[in-house]
C-alpha cells in the first residue's frame, strides 16, 4: 500500500513504540447501545503508529437482546461513490476488520481504500459489543 512503516515482530515492542510517541489512551472498550442508540461512521486510525486491523465481537443476540443495531462498513472508493455493508454477526461472532484502509485492485494496480465502521440504530433492547484494537491513541 505504499507505506513506508515497518510493523515490530512483537505486539510488545509495536505497545513499546505506541507509548514512546504519546499513544496512551486505550481505544479497545465494550459499548452498550440501548434504544434509539448508535455509533456513527468512524476509524480507529489515531496516532502516528497505526495498527491495520481491529477485532470487532457482538456479546448479545439479534433478535432477542434487541432489534436493529447492525454493524455497517463503507468503502470510500476514490471518484466513485461509497459502498456500504452490513455484516450479520450474531451472539459471539468475531470478525477482523480493516482499521481504515485496505489494498483494492484497480486497473492501473494496487491503491487504497479508505473503510469507516458504524452500529445502526438499535431500535429495542440493549447490543453489547466490544472492539479490540492493538494500538492506543495520543
Amino acid at each position: 500500500m505504499d507505506v513506508e512503516y515497518r510493523y515490530p515482530a512483537e505486539l510488545e515492542e509495536f505497545l513499546r513504540l505506541n507509548r514512546t510517541a504519546g499513544q496512551v489512551q486505550q481505544l479497545s472498550h465494550l459499548n452498550r447501545l440501548g434504544a434509539g442508540d448508535y455509533l456513527a461512521l468512524h476509524q480507529s486510525s489515531e496516532g502516528d503508529h497505526v495498527f491495520p486491523l481491529q477485532v470487532v465481537a457482538l456479546l448479545s443476540e439479534p433478535g432477542k437482546d434487541f432489534h436493529g443495531g447492525e454493524f455497517v462498513l463503507t468503502e470510500q472508493r476514490p471518484r466513485m461513490q461509497s459502498r456500504p455493508m452490513v455484516l450479520p454477526l450474531g451472539l459471539g461472532d468475531m470478525a477482523i476488520i480493516s482499521t481504515a484502509h485496505k489494498p483494492f485492485r484497480g486497473t492501473k494496480g494496487f491503491y487504497r481504500v479508505n473503510l469507516k465502521h458504524a452500529i445502526s440504530r438499535v431500535h429495542r433492547g440493549e447490543r453489547v459489543g466490544v472492539a479490540l484494537s492493538f494500538h492506543d491513541a495520543p
